[in-house]
């Protein structure tokens, strides 16, 4: 890492109804339970939410020039998402970490113009965090 970007690394798991179907967002939770209508949520029992990380990477994240990067990795299997920071963002959520294809902001936002959302990840990916058991490393990397 050079000096201009940060790092927060988080740990989920999977559940047995991850569908990653949605086409404009992107979640991570620390809630334990999904619903079936939870069709962005990619894993669950998060060990951090976006009150979680460090003053430092939200107001890094706080810059129309920020740039993010979200790497998920699930037992071999490996996606990135890229998104931007912006001015705006709250940052300011206990349970949910959300990251969108569009501009729209709420205390849940991480990053917004995001080029996937939850239904663009692998399929691969995808089946594997329908397995409870299974752990899902998600590395966050701003850079401004």
């Amino acid at each position: 890492m050079c000096p201009s970007e940060l790092k927060e690394v988080i740990i989920a798991h999977g559940h047995e109804n991850v569908k990653a179907t949605h086409k404009t967002t992107l979640e991570i939770t620390k809630d334990g339970h999904l619903t079936g209508k939870g069709d962005c949520i990619l894993a669950v029992g998060a060990d951090k939410a976006i009150d979680d990380l460090s003053s430092d990477f939200k107001k890094k994240l706080r810059n129309d020039h920020a740039q993010l990067a979200v790497m998920i990795e699930v037992n071999g299997a490996f996606e990135t998402v890229n998104a931007v920071g912006n001015a705006r963002l709250i940052l300011a959520h206990a349970g949910d970490i959300v990251i969108r294809k569009g501009a729209f902001i709420d205390n849940r936002t991480l990053a917004i113009h995001a080029n996937k959302a939850a239904n663009e990840m692998s399929r691969e990916l995808v089946k594997l965090l329908k397995n409870p058991k299974q752990q899902a490393k998600i590395t966050l990397i701003v850079r401004t």
